[in-house]
């Protein structure tokens, strides 16, 4: 992924945006061409420094054929995005362009065993379900065991050990207070769910700025 300097954001705050997500596309090679699949996962910070994440994917999907008994691959996930309008800046001579945050995890993946399906299942259902409370979260243990082994079954988990990390928000850091204010207010006029979440990180950047009040 290409990252204008303006935009980088450092591990620290790319792991944030991924724990926050959750979401990801996985991209392998294939024979024909690179073959994506798009997968929840979960993001483990290890002793050594490392990224781990861990996903699954349907038996019947041949993204874990294509893995075999390993590969390079890649994980990326995209928070929020919007198209800003270059009118809202209400400073001449601007273009169009589109706002967004983007992480890229590049390492290698690898299928895991079996036996450890349902943990995984467990571990990821557990972030997620933390998310809905004060709801009483959803554990394996309320399903009928021989419908748990059949679904579990059904799934193939897969590891990729991150190797690197590329990550840029994007969100008009390149532009004065002007431009920005104008972005915030153009993007919250849309009132969708994208364009509020671009204003309020534009909305942050205006602190960084010398001529900010």
């Amino acid at each position: 992924m290409y990252i204008h300097p303006a935009f980088k954001i450092e591990t620290p705050q790319a792991v944030d945006l991924l724990k926050d997500r959750g979401f990801g596309l996985l991209v392998v090679p294939a024979p024909d061409a690179p073959f994506g699949v798009h997968v929840p996962f979960l993001l483990e910070e290890r002793a050594d420094a490392k990224l781990y994440a861990e996903f699954h994917v349907a038996r019947v999907n041949p993204a874990h054929k294509h893995i075999g008994e390993g590969c390079k691959a890649l994980l990326v996930c995209q928070g929020p995005d919007a198209y800003i309008s270059p009118d809202w800046y209400t400073v001449a001579d601007q273009v169009p362009t589109w706002a967004y945050t983007a992480v890229h995890l590049k390492g290698r993946a690898r299928v895991l065993p079996q036996s450890g399906t349902l943990g995984h299942v467990d571990r990821l259902s557990a972030v997620f379900e933390e998310r809905l409370l004060p709801k009483q979260p959803w554990t394996s243990a309320k399903m009928n065991p021989r419908k748990l082994s059949a679904m579990t079954t059904a799934i193939v988990v897969i590891g990729l050990e991150v190797e690197s990390v590329e990550a840029q928000v994007k969100v008009s850091q390149h532009k004065g207070q002007t431009e920005r204010r104008g972005a915030v207010e153009g993007l919250t006029g849309r009132g969708d769910a994208g364009s509020l979440a671009i204003a309020d990180l534009i909305r942050r950047t205006l602190d960084e700025l010398p001529d900010a009040p």
